[in-house]
């Protein structure tokens, strides 16, 4: 735990101002991969969207969740901690990509999030699409399978897009399945919903093992018998948390690709993820962020909320070894 060192800090907004200074996630400082050897958990952003069927523009999403996230503070109302005093955490910059070529582009991913877990670093990224969580389970699941705790609207089960072409936003986690770095059997998703052209990802997902809770059931439980089945569900092996922006209403999350209508409130959400406390976690994302849908910067606020959300259970999780 960072050599007995001072952890780093956010600014605070009585030093700066929160609209001064350059912007970094959660004010904290920016660190190079490098020289993350003594950082515990870091927060990266993965500016890529090469994956998106429809409406582009999660690429821009890190940037403005940066910005927003200025508004974050050291310490969770809630939970009363301070994230920031139980781990050392840090912006480690953005994964290298490549927007025109999505095998390159994945390739730069997973061997950027290879080299963060690779230094004992618990990643905990901003999206960019869906597709960019293959790349990040290809590194946390290199050694065994992990578990996850996935919240969307959409399963990704999908087994291709437009004839037979497998890497889209619609199939990270039926290809981490099949590269055996996703363990299905430990996998919930939460939130699903909308129409659907059939359902060869539903009965995918069900002959594999994975858990599919539809809103309609995660509305009737509430938040935490929700989070009491996805905590059986994964038991106490690694599991990974993604987090698609579109499983919330797009009342609260306009600025995403492919918004469906009947999603959870940004307070059923927060109240979810603070359900992981205890969970053995080893990464998580928070993707789809789309900041040409919503200028205002509201689903960026929405989307680097839940990114505290995550850091503080992350936190604790590190704290205790």
């Amino acid at each position: 735990m960072n050599g007995g060192n001072e952890r780093f800090q956010p600014v605070s907004g009585m030093e700066i101002p929160r609209f001064a200074g350059i912007a970094t996630f959660m004010r904290l400082p920016h660190v190079a991969l490098p020289d993350a050897g003594d950082v515990d958990i870091g927060l990266i952003g993965v500016p890529w969207d090469g994956g998106t069927t429809n409406r582009a523009g999660p690429r821009h999403g890190p940037r403005q969740m940066r910005d927003l996230s200025s508004m974050i503070r050291h310490r969770h109302h809630a939970l009363k901690l301070s994230p920031f005093e139980l781990a050392n955490c840090a912006d480690l910059g953005d994964s290298p990509v490549n927007p025109v070529d999505v095998d390159d582009g994945l390739n730069r991913i997973e061997t950027f999030f290879k080299s963060v877990v690779g230094k004992g670093v618990l990643p905990l990224a901003a999206g960019g699409d869906h597709l960019v969580s293959l790349p990040i389970l290809r590194a946390v699941g290199e050694r065994e399978p992990v578990g996850m705790v996935h919240f969307d609207a959409h399963t990704d089960l999908w087994d291709s897009y437009f004839d037979g072409f497998k890497f889209t936003h619609g199939t990270p986690f039926r290809r981490a399945i099949e590269e055996g770095v996703l363990d299905p059997k430990r996998t919930i998703q939460i939130g699903i919903r909308g129409s659907g052209y059939d359902a060869e990802d539903r009965d995918y997902g069900a002959k594999m093992g994975v858990r599919i809770m539809d809103i309609e059931e995660a509305v009737e439980l509430g938040p935490e018998k929700v989070m009491a089945e996805a905590r059986a569900v994964v038991g106490d092996k690694p599991a990974y948390v993604s987090f698609d922006i579109d499983c919330l209403d797009p009342a609260y999350a306009p600025g995403t690709g492919t918004p469906e209508v009947g999603g959870f409130t940004t307070r059923e959400a927060q109240f979810m993820l603070r359900g992981l406390r205890g969970l053995n976690l080893c990464g998580a994302d928070v993707v789809e962020v789309s900041p040409p849908f919503d200028p205002s910067g509201y689903t960026a606020l929405a989307g680097v909320t839940m990114m505290f959300e995550l850091l503080c259970v992350m936190a604790e999780v590190q704290a205790g070894k």
